[in-house]
């Protein structure tokens, strides 16, 4: 079996400005991942290499490009999940930390837990040595402009889907070449939201979810939308009827869209290796390697590919 590994930056309305950065950031994440599946890594390993990629990007929401919430804090959310086990792990509300999506594997696999929020997960990280970094590093010089300029919530929603000047969630699902699908998300959450704010991202089965008998899914958008309606495991109940990866993300959006008025985005990847990347907002970054072959795009119906060198 080929392995395959698909990425996503956050669908929002990505300005013109920051498109090529962007697209240029999820190329490079979704090559960091092949590169662990064409070294004979698990799928975990290689979501996880992706997204600290993206999570290292201040272009993206995640990491080092944190929104900040009301009170002018970073607060990051991160799920991974384990098709084979169903094993998962999640944190959220972490406040200093460049790399939650390695600290949720750790609550994975070293815990009994699922997920550790805010004071808990950051306890935990010391317990295990992982090393934490003042959280002014993780908010770029944009970010804080733009938080003085719009210091409330609903206008930091409305610039977060219906505008320009906001950005979201990054993400990652793969196979590898046992069959094996993985899942992982990471967000800095919506700018101006309210301190303890939770989304979709660490939750599972709306953020992320990935079972080696359908697939996994790591979702991007509206999370309070995407919670509602559980998205990445509502894509995979439309995949475990027949669907397929595209036709399972197009129905379980329009949906979203349709019952709660919600828009986002969805990467999917199935233990056959068939993948997809769809979105109901105005701009996704994607990119996947399949067959040493670099898929990528940004606006809808939109397909460029690369031979990568073998």
């Amino acid at each position: 079996m080929s392995a395959v590994i698909v990425v996503h930056g956050g669908a929002w309305a990505i300005p013109d400005e920051l498109a090529k950065a962007s697209v240029d950031g999820v190329k490079a994440a979704a090559c960091e991942g092949f590169a662990v599946l064409k070294g004979g890594g698990s799928a975990l390993d290689a979501v996880e290499a992706a997204v600290r990629t993206l999570e290292d990007n201040t272009v993206f929401n995640a990491g080092h490009g944190a929104a900040l919430n009301s009170e002018g804090e970073v607060e990051l959310d991160a799920i991974i999940m384990d098709g084979r086990t169903l094993a998962s792990g999640a944190v959220s509300s972490v406040k200093n930390i460049a790399n939650p999506v390695s600290l949720a594997r750790a609550v994975m696999e070293k815990t009994s837990h699922a997920m550790l929020t805010s004071r808990g997960a950051n306890l935990f990280a010391e317990s295990i040595g992982v090393v934490t970094v003042p959280a002014d590093t993780l908010v770029t010089e944009y970010e804080r402009e733009e938080w003085e300029k719009h210091k409330n919530y609903v206008t930091g929603v409305m610039e977060d889907f219906n505008s320009q000047w906001a950005h979201d969630t990054v993400g990652a699902v793969a196979v590898d070449s046992a069959g094996n699908v993985a899942c992982a998300t990471s967000t800095g959450g919506i700018r101006n939201k309210m301190v303890g704010r939770v989304g979709d991202s660490p939750v599972i089965g709306c953020g992320g979810y990935a079972d080696n008998l359908s697939g996994a899914v790591s979702c991007t958008g509206h999370g309070e939308s995407i919670l509602k309606v559980t998205l990445a495991r509502l894509i995979l109940s439309h995949i475990e009827q027949g669907k397929s990866a595209e036709d399972s993300s197009q129905a379980s959006l329009q949906y979203m869209g349709d019952r709660v008025h919600g828009a986002g985005g969805a990467i999917v990847v199935c233990p056959s290796g068939r993948w997809a990347a769809t979105f109901t907002t105005e701009r996704m970054a994607w990119a996947a390697v399949d067959q040493d072959v670099l898929w990528y795009g940004l606006n809808p119906d939109e397909r460029f590919k690369e031979q990568l060198s073998k």
